[in-house]
Protein backbone atom coordinates (compact mmCIF):
# COMPACT_ATOMS: atom_id res chain seq x y z
CA UNK A 1 0.00 0.00 0.00
CA UNK A 2 0.62 3.32 -0.66
CA UNK A 3 0.70 6.48 1.86
CA UNK A 4 -2.85 7.68 0.82
CA UNK A 5 -3.66 4.19 1.32
CA UNK A 6 -2.70 3.42 4.40
CA UNK A 7 -3.71 6.31 6.29
CA UNK A 8 -7.02 5.41 4.53
CA UNK A 9 -7.34 2.08 5.67
CA UNK A 10 -5.92 3.01 9.23
CA UNK A 11 -9.29 5.20 9.29
CA UNK A 12 -11.12 2.93 8.28
CA UNK A 13 -10.83 0.69 11.86
CA UNK A 14 -13.31 3.66 13.04
CA UNK A 15 -12.24 5.82 16.00
CA UNK A 16 -8.81 6.03 17.28
CA UNK A 17 -9.31 4.81 20.85
CA UNK A 18 -6.29 3.85 22.87
CA UNK A 19 -8.04 1.24 24.56
CA UNK A 20 -11.67 -0.57 24.03
CA UNK A 21 -14.65 0.63 26.54
CA UNK A 22 -14.75 -1.60 29.97
CA UNK A 23 -17.22 -3.76 28.60
CA UNK A 24 -15.09 -4.87 25.78
CA UNK A 25 -11.91 -5.36 28.16
CA UNK A 26 -12.79 -8.56 28.63
CA UNK A 27 -12.60 -9.94 25.61
CA UNK A 28 -9.38 -7.73 24.09
CA UNK A 29 -7.62 -7.02 26.76
CA UNK A 30 -3.77 -6.84 25.95
CA UNK A 31 -4.42 -9.87 23.43
CA UNK A 32 -3.85 -8.31 19.98
CA UNK A 33 -0.99 -6.48 20.82
CA UNK A 34 0.69 -9.16 22.39
CA UNK A 35 -0.20 -11.32 19.97
CA UNK A 36 1.30 -9.23 16.44
CA UNK A 37 4.22 -7.95 18.89
CA UNK A 38 5.30 -11.79 19.19
CA UNK A 39 4.90 -12.83 15.54
CA UNK A 40 7.22 -9.39 14.58
CA UNK A 41 9.68 -10.63 16.64
CA UNK A 42 9.22 -8.35 20.04
CA UNK A 43 10.75 -5.72 18.45
CA UNK A 44 9.57 -3.08 21.81
CA UNK A 45 12.36 -5.38 23.54
CA UNK A 46 15.21 -4.51 21.38
CA UNK A 47 15.94 -1.50 23.30
CA UNK A 48 15.78 0.18 26.77
CA UNK A 49 12.38 2.31 27.01
CA UNK A 50 10.25 4.36 29.63
CA UNK A 51 7.00 4.65 29.34
CA UNK A 52 4.37 7.58 30.56
CA UNK A 53 1.10 7.67 31.57
CA UNK A 54 -0.72 10.42 33.33
CA UNK A 55 -4.10 12.63 31.91
CA UNK A 56 -2.23 16.09 31.64
CA UNK A 57 1.77 16.51 30.47
CA UNK A 58 2.79 13.02 29.68
CA UNK A 59 2.97 14.29 26.09
CA UNK A 60 5.35 17.00 27.62
CA UNK A 61 7.15 15.15 29.53
CA UNK A 62 7.50 12.03 26.64
CA UNK A 63 9.35 15.12 24.68
CA UNK A 64 11.18 16.84 27.63
CA UNK A 65 12.75 13.42 27.98
CA UNK A 66 13.02 12.35 24.83
CA UNK A 67 15.54 15.64 24.02
CA UNK A 68 16.98 15.01 26.85
CA UNK A 69 18.49 11.64 25.38
CA UNK A 70 19.18 13.07 22.38
CA UNK A 71 21.31 15.88 23.68
CA UNK A 72 23.66 13.03 25.19
CA UNK A 73 24.07 11.45 22.46
CA UNK A 74 21.68 8.55 22.27
CA UNK A 75 19.54 7.74 18.94
CA UNK A 76 16.25 7.90 20.07
CA UNK A 77 12.24 6.45 19.34
CA UNK A 78 9.58 9.01 20.38
CA UNK A 79 5.94 7.64 20.40
CA UNK A 80 3.15 10.11 21.22
CA UNK A 81 -0.30 10.48 20.58
CA UNK A 82 -2.56 12.11 19.45
CA UNK A 83 -1.20 13.79 16.10
CA UNK A 84 -1.95 17.14 15.47
CA UNK A 85 -1.50 17.93 11.75
CA UNK A 86 -0.29 14.11 10.43
CA UNK A 87 -0.54 10.93 11.62
CA UNK A 88 3.58 10.47 10.86
CA UNK A 89 4.46 12.56 13.74
CA UNK A 90 3.41 9.73 16.16
CA UNK A 91 6.81 7.85 15.28
CA UNK A 92 9.50 9.94 15.37
CA UNK A 93 13.54 8.76 15.27
CA UNK A 94 16.19 11.71 16.70
CA UNK A 95 13.21 13.88 16.25
CA UNK A 96 12.37 13.48 12.77
CA UNK A 97 9.16 11.87 11.71
CA UNK A 98 8.62 9.05 10.11
CA UNK A 99 8.65 9.42 6.32
CA UNK A 100 5.58 8.78 3.93
CA UNK A 101 7.42 6.10 2.15
CA UNK A 102 8.55 4.31 5.68
CA UNK A 103 5.25 4.66 7.50
CA UNK A 104 3.70 2.81 4.03
CA UNK A 105 6.56 -0.11 4.44
CA UNK A 106 5.60 -0.31 7.56
CA UNK A 107 1.87 -0.27 7.69
CA UNK A 108 2.23 -2.59 4.83
CA UNK A 109 3.98 -5.15 6.91
CA UNK A 110 1.80 -4.63 10.44
CA UNK A 111 -1.26 -5.41 7.53
CA UNK A 112 -0.04 -8.34 6.15
CA UNK A 113 0.41 -10.03 9.39
CA UNK A 114 -2.64 -9.41 10.39
CA UNK A 115 -4.18 -11.12 7.52
CA UNK A 116 -2.09 -13.79 8.13
CA UNK A 117 -3.15 -14.04 11.84
CA UNK A 118 -6.38 -13.55 11.19
CA UNK A 119 -6.62 -16.73 8.82
CA UNK A 120 -5.32 -18.20 11.04
CA UNK A 121 -7.54 -17.64 14.00
CA UNK A 122 -4.95 -16.55 16.00
CA UNK A 123 -6.68 -12.72 16.36
CA UNK A 124 -10.39 -13.22 17.62
CA UNK A 125 -10.51 -9.24 16.07
CA UNK A 126 -8.62 -7.47 13.50
CA UNK A 127 -6.27 -4.96 15.54
CA UNK A 128 -7.48 -1.46 16.46
CA UNK A 129 -6.66 1.65 14.66
CA UNK A 130 -4.20 2.53 17.65
CA UNK A 131 -2.89 -1.11 18.44
CA UNK A 132 -1.96 -1.04 14.41
CA UNK A 133 0.26 2.03 15.01
CA UNK A 134 1.49 0.96 18.14
CA UNK A 135 3.35 -2.09 16.64
CA UNK A 136 4.17 0.31 13.94
CA UNK A 137 6.02 2.41 16.61
CA UNK A 138 7.88 -0.66 17.87
CA UNK A 139 9.10 -2.25 14.82
CA UNK A 140 10.30 1.11 13.30
CA UNK A 141 12.52 1.77 16.31
CA UNK A 142 13.85 -1.21 15.70
CA UNK A 143 14.37 -1.22 12.22
CA UNK A 144 16.41 1.80 12.77
CA UNK A 145 18.13 0.36 15.89
CA UNK A 146 17.30 3.23 18.27
CA UNK A 147 19.13 3.24 21.70
CA UNK A 148 16.32 4.48 23.73
CA UNK A 149 12.57 4.69 23.25
CA UNK A 150 9.56 7.24 24.62
CA UNK A 151 6.22 5.59 24.74
CA UNK A 152 3.46 8.10 25.65
CA UNK A 153 0.51 6.18 26.71
CA UNK A 154 -2.70 6.79 24.78
CA UNK A 155 -5.50 6.56 27.03
CA UNK A 156 -5.35 5.17 30.43
CA UNK A 157 -2.48 2.75 30.88
CA UNK A 158 -4.06 -0.80 32.12
CA UNK A 159 -5.66 -1.43 28.86
CA UNK A 160 -3.49 0.56 26.99
CA UNK A 161 -1.18 -0.96 23.56
CA UNK A 162 1.71 0.61 24.47
CA UNK A 163 1.40 -1.36 28.15
CA UNK A 164 3.45 -4.89 26.79
CA UNK A 165 6.36 -2.93 27.32
CA UNK A 166 9.05 -4.07 30.00
CA UNK A 167 10.53 -0.18 30.56
CA UNK A 168 13.54 0.54 32.81
CA UNK A 169 11.78 3.83 34.11
CA UNK A 170 8.42 4.40 34.19
CA UNK A 171 6.68 7.94 34.77
CA UNK A 172 3.38 8.92 36.11
CA UNK A 173 2.41 12.46 35.44
CA UNK A 174 -0.61 14.69 36.92
CA UNK A 175 -3.62 12.82 37.51
CA UNK A 176 -6.97 14.06 37.02
CA UNK A 177 -10.37 13.42 35.64
CA UNK A 178 -10.75 12.85 32.26
CA UNK A 179 -12.14 10.10 29.52
CA UNK A 180 -14.64 8.99 32.92
CA UNK A 181 -16.64 6.66 30.64
CA UNK A 182 -13.12 4.85 29.64
CA UNK A 183 -11.53 4.90 33.08
CA UNK A 184 -13.73 5.77 36.06
CA UNK A 185 -15.52 8.47 37.27
CA UNK A 186 -13.24 8.67 40.45
CA UNK A 187 -9.82 9.97 40.98
CA UNK A 188 -8.66 6.84 42.72
CA UNK A 189 -10.06 4.69 39.71
CA UNK A 190 -8.37 6.60 37.23
CA UNK A 191 -5.04 6.50 39.23
CA UNK A 192 -5.56 2.99 39.29
CA UNK A 193 -5.75 2.52 35.54
CA UNK A 194 -2.70 4.86 35.15
CA UNK A 195 -1.02 3.17 37.91
CA UNK A 196 -1.65 -0.06 35.55
CA UNK A 197 1.72 0.64 33.69
CA UNK A 198 3.37 -0.38 36.74
CA UNK A 199 6.08 -3.56 35.99
CA UNK A 200 7.82 -5.16 39.15
CA UNK A 201 10.81 -4.07 40.57
CA UNK A 202 10.62 -1.18 37.85
CA UNK A 203 11.21 2.55 38.96
CA UNK A 204 8.22 5.05 38.81
CA UNK A 205 8.82 8.65 38.74
CA UNK A 206 5.21 10.17 40.24
CA UNK A 207 4.76 14.05 39.79
CA UNK A 208 2.43 16.17 42.47
CA UNK A 209 -1.17 14.32 42.98
CA UNK A 210 -3.79 14.78 44.78
CA UNK A 211 -3.92 12.65 47.52
CA UNK A 212 -6.44 10.04 46.84
CA UNK A 213 -4.96 9.48 43.63
CA UNK A 214 -1.39 9.56 45.13
CA UNK A 215 -2.34 6.99 47.44
CA UNK A 216 -2.88 4.92 44.98
CA UNK A 217 -0.33 4.54 43.19
CA UNK A 218 1.87 4.47 46.22
CA UNK A 219 0.12 0.92 46.93
CA UNK A 220 0.38 -0.36 43.49
CA UNK A 221 4.17 0.79 43.24
CA UNK A 222 4.52 -0.90 47.33
CA UNK A 223 2.84 -3.88 45.74
CA UNK A 224 4.80 -4.81 42.70
CA UNK A 225 8.36 -3.90 44.56
CA UNK A 226 8.92 -0.99 42.44
CA UNK A 227 11.12 2.04 43.59
CA UNK A 228 8.78 5.16 43.69
CA UNK A 229 10.40 8.35 43.31
CA UNK A 230 7.97 11.26 43.88
CA UNK A 231 9.31 14.48 42.26
CA UNK A 232 7.88 16.99 44.21
CA UNK A 233 9.13 15.51 47.60
CA UNK A 234 12.55 14.14 45.78
CA UNK A 235 13.24 17.71 44.52
CA UNK A 236 13.09 21.55 45.45
CA UNK A 237 12.15 23.94 43.62
CA UNK A 238 14.35 27.08 44.14
CA UNK A 239 14.77 30.59 42.85
CA UNK A 240 11.62 30.13 40.53
CA UNK A 241 11.12 33.23 37.85
CA UNK A 242 9.03 34.04 34.98
CA UNK A 243 10.58 34.76 31.41
CA UNK A 244 8.68 35.74 28.27
CA UNK A 245 5.43 33.41 29.96
CA UNK A 246 8.34 30.45 30.82
CA UNK A 247 9.04 29.52 33.88
CA UNK A 248 12.90 29.31 35.04
CA UNK A 249 13.82 27.51 38.16
CA UNK A 250 16.99 25.86 39.69
CA UNK A 251 15.85 22.05 41.03
CA UNK A 252 18.14 20.38 44.09
CA UNK A 253 17.24 16.37 44.41
CA UNK A 254 17.14 16.88 48.52
CA UNK A 255 18.62 13.20 48.95
CA UNK A 256 22.05 14.51 47.11
CA UNK A 257 22.71 17.80 46.91
CA UNK A 258 22.55 17.75 42.87
CA UNK A 259 20.84 20.65 41.05
CA UNK A 260 20.69 21.74 38.09
CA UNK A 261 18.98 24.99 36.43
CA UNK A 262 16.28 24.34 34.37
CA UNK A 263 14.59 26.67 31.38
CA UNK A 264 11.95 25.33 29.26
CA UNK A 265 10.97 27.27 26.44
CA UNK A 266 6.93 26.08 26.31
CA UNK A 267 5.40 28.81 28.32
CA UNK A 268 2.80 28.01 31.38
CA UNK A 269 4.85 27.67 35.23
CA UNK A 270 3.45 23.83 34.86
CA UNK A 271 6.24 22.96 32.32
CA UNK A 272 8.23 23.08 35.46
CA UNK A 273 6.44 20.24 36.85
CA UNK A 274 6.89 18.29 33.46
CA UNK A 275 10.56 19.06 33.14
CA UNK A 276 10.92 17.68 36.52
CA UNK A 277 9.65 14.81 35.73
CA UNK A 278 12.11 14.19 33.40
CA UNK A 279 14.65 14.93 35.37
CA UNK A 280 13.60 12.76 37.80
CA UNK A 281 13.78 9.61 35.28
CA UNK A 282 17.00 10.79 33.99
CA UNK A 283 18.64 11.04 37.65
CA UNK A 284 17.17 7.04 37.84
CA UNK A 285 19.13 6.64 34.37
CA UNK A 286 22.01 8.25 35.79
CA UNK A 287 22.35 6.31 38.52
CA UNK A 288 21.56 2.91 36.43
CA UNK A 289 24.87 3.99 34.05
CA UNK A 290 23.78 5.82 31.22
CA UNK A 291 26.30 8.59 30.10
CA UNK A 292 24.01 11.62 30.64
CA UNK A 293 25.73 14.71 31.28
CA UNK A 294 23.70 18.00 33.41
CA UNK A 295 24.74 19.51 30.40
CA UNK A 296 22.57 17.54 28.57
CA UNK A 297 19.68 17.36 31.10
CA UNK A 298 19.83 21.38 31.04
CA UNK A 299 19.79 21.81 27.35
CA UNK A 300 17.78 19.24 26.68
CA UNK A 301 14.92 20.73 28.17
CA UNK A 302 15.72 24.17 26.71
CA UNK A 303 15.97 22.91 23.19
CA UNK A 304 12.13 20.76 23.53
CA UNK A 305 9.30 21.57 21.63
CA UNK A 306 6.29 20.39 22.04
CA UNK A 307 3.00 22.23 19.65
CA UNK A 308 -0.41 23.06 20.43
CA UNK A 309 0.34 23.18 23.70
CA UNK A 310 0.23 26.90 24.95
CA UNK A 311 1.98 27.84 21.51
CA UNK A 312 2.45 31.32 20.04
CA UNK A 313 1.63 32.24 16.04
CA UNK A 314 2.33 35.66 16.01
CA UNK A 315 2.34 39.21 18.34
CA UNK A 316 0.02 42.12 18.28
CA UNK A 317 -2.54 40.54 18.37
CA UNK A 318 -1.09 37.47 19.99
CA UNK A 319 -2.53 34.69 19.16
CA UNK A 320 -2.02 31.02 20.78
CA UNK A 321 -2.67 27.18 20.36
CA UNK A 322 -3.92 25.36 23.29
CA UNK A 323 -5.71 22.09 23.66
CA UNK A 324 -7.18 22.61 27.24
CA UNK A 325 -9.56 19.78 25.94
CA UNK A 326 -10.42 18.54 30.46
CA UNK A 327 -10.65 20.40 33.18
CA UNK A 328 -7.36 20.22 34.50
CA UNK A 329 -5.79 21.94 31.45
CA UNK A 330 -8.47 24.40 31.44
CA UNK A 331 -7.17 25.57 35.23
CA UNK A 332 -3.85 25.99 33.79
CA UNK A 333 -4.88 28.10 30.73
CA UNK A 334 -7.07 30.12 33.20
CA UNK A 335 -3.62 30.99 35.73
CA UNK A 336 -1.41 31.92 32.54
CA UNK A 337 -3.83 34.14 31.65
CA UNK A 338 -3.87 35.83 35.35
CA UNK A 339 -0.58 35.82 35.38
CA UNK A 340 0.57 37.22 31.88
CA UNK A 341 -2.64 38.51 30.34
CA UNK A 342 -3.93 40.42 33.37
CA UNK A 343 -6.44 43.40 32.19
CA UNK A 344 -5.72 42.57 28.45
CA UNK A 345 -8.59 41.26 26.17
CA UNK A 346 -9.16 37.81 25.50
CA UNK A 347 -10.73 36.31 22.32
CA UNK A 348 -11.49 32.79 22.71
CA UNK A 349 -12.07 30.31 19.77
CA UNK A 350 -13.48 27.20 20.85
CA UNK A 351 -14.54 24.05 19.71
CA UNK A 352 -15.01 20.62 22.14
CA UNK A 353 -15.49 16.40 21.71
CA UNK A 354 -18.86 15.15 22.89
CA UNK A 355 -17.23 13.01 25.18
CA UNK A 356 -15.29 15.85 27.34
CA UNK A 357 -16.71 17.87 30.45
CA UNK A 358 -17.57 21.13 28.36
CA UNK A 359 -19.32 22.89 30.85
CA UNK A 360 -16.95 22.81 33.55
CA UNK A 361 -14.10 23.71 31.06
CA UNK A 362 -16.16 26.15 29.87
CA UNK A 363 -16.69 27.28 33.61
CA UNK A 364 -13.01 28.24 34.26
CA UNK A 365 -12.19 29.97 30.86
CA UNK A 366 -15.37 31.39 29.68
CA UNK A 367 -15.51 34.47 32.13
CA UNK A 368 -11.94 35.73 31.52
CA UNK A 369 -12.73 35.91 27.72
CA UNK A 370 -14.27 39.37 25.98
CA UNK A 371 -15.82 37.24 23.72
CA UNK A 372 -16.45 32.89 22.50
CA UNK A 373 -16.54 32.42 18.90
CA UNK A 374 -17.81 28.41 19.55
CA UNK A 375 -17.00 26.64 16.50
CA UNK A 376 -16.94 22.60 15.65
CA UNK A 377 -13.51 20.99 14.49
CA UNK A 378 -13.90 18.69 11.82
CA UNK A 379 -14.02 14.94 13.21
CA UNK A 380 -17.30 12.49 14.11
CA UNK A 381 -16.63 13.34 17.87
CA UNK A 382 -17.04 16.58 17.76
CA UNK A 383 -19.49 18.24 19.56
CA UNK A 384 -22.11 20.22 17.49
CA UNK A 385 -21.98 24.22 17.80
CA UNK A 386 -25.69 23.92 18.54
CA UNK A 387 -25.07 21.95 21.29
CA UNK A 388 -22.03 23.45 22.53
CA UNK A 389 -24.21 26.83 22.78
CA UNK A 390 -27.09 25.14 24.19
CA UNK A 391 -24.54 23.91 27.22
CA UNK A 392 -22.30 26.61 27.70
CA UNK A 393 -23.44 29.77 26.79
CA UNK A 394 -24.56 30.89 30.23
CA UNK A 395 -20.63 31.15 31.05
CA UNK A 396 -19.98 33.17 28.10
CA UNK A 397 -20.20 37.23 28.30
CA UNK A 398 -20.51 36.91 24.90
CA UNK A 399 -20.39 34.83 22.46
CA UNK A 400 -20.79 33.97 18.79
CA UNK A 401 -21.23 30.65 16.75
CA UNK A 402 -19.43 29.89 13.56
CA UNK A 403 -19.20 26.00 12.91
CA UNK A 404 -16.28 26.36 10.61
CA UNK A 405 -12.64 26.68 12.29
CA UNK A 406 -11.05 28.95 9.82
CA UNK A 407 -13.78 31.63 9.37
CA UNK A 408 -13.87 31.65 13.69
CA UNK A 409 -10.81 32.38 13.70
CA UNK A 410 -10.44 35.21 10.83
CA UNK A 411 -13.46 36.66 12.75
CA UNK A 412 -11.14 36.67 15.78
CA UNK A 413 -8.77 38.19 14.29
CA UNK A 414 -11.16 40.93 12.41
CA UNK A 415 -12.00 41.96 15.70
CA UNK A 416 -8.88 41.68 17.97
CA UNK A 417 -7.08 44.78 18.86
CA UNK A 418 -3.21 44.69 18.45
CA UNK A 419 -3.21 44.74 22.39
CA UNK A 420 -5.58 41.76 22.35
CA UNK A 421 -4.95 37.66 22.78
CA UNK A 422 -6.64 35.29 20.81
CA UNK A 423 -6.99 31.69 21.83
CA UNK A 424 -7.74 28.35 20.03
CA UNK A 425 -8.77 26.08 22.60
CA UNK A 426 -11.19 22.87 23.69
CA UNK A 427 -9.78 20.20 21.49
CA UNK A 428 -6.59 19.15 19.78
CA UNK A 429 -7.88 18.21 16.68
CA UNK A 430 -9.57 21.94 16.72
CA UNK A 431 -5.82 23.19 17.50
CA UNK A 432 -4.35 20.66 14.75
CA UNK A 433 -7.05 22.29 12.12
CA UNK A 434 -6.29 25.52 12.49
CA UNK A 435 -2.17 24.81 13.24
CA UNK A 436 -2.82 23.55 9.66
CA UNK A 437 -4.69 26.34 8.20
CA UNK A 438 -2.28 28.93 9.71
CA UNK A 439 1.11 27.48 8.33
CA UNK A 440 -1.18 28.21 5.04
CA UNK A 441 -2.74 31.39 5.47
CA UNK A 442 -2.40 34.12 2.71
CA UNK A 443 0.07 36.58 3.97
CA UNK A 444 -2.28 39.33 3.21
CA UNK A 445 -4.75 38.21 5.61
CA UNK A 446 -2.83 38.52 8.60
CA UNK A 447 -2.26 41.40 10.58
Amino acid sequence: MNYEDSVRYLLSLGRELAAPTQAAAAKFDLENIRILAERLGRPDRAYPTAHIAGTNGKGSTAAFLESILRRAGFRTGLNTSPHLERINERIRVNGEEISDDAFAEMFTRIQGLNEELLAAGKLRAHPTYFECVTAMAFEYFARERVDFGVFEVGLGGRLDATNILDPVVSIISRVDFDHENFLGHSLAEIAGEKAGILKPHVPVIAAEQRPEAMSVIRARAKELGCPLIEAAAAFRVEKEWMENGCSRARVTEVETGWSVEIAPRLPGRFQIQNSLNAVAATRRLQNRGYRISDEAIALGIAETAWPGRLEKLQSNPDVYLDGAHNPSAARELAAFWEEHLDGRRIWLVFGALRDKAVDEIAGIVFPHAIEVIFTQPRTTRAISVAQLRELTSHHATHFTVIAEPEPALEYALERAAPQDAIFVAGSLYLVGQLRHYWKNRAPVAAH
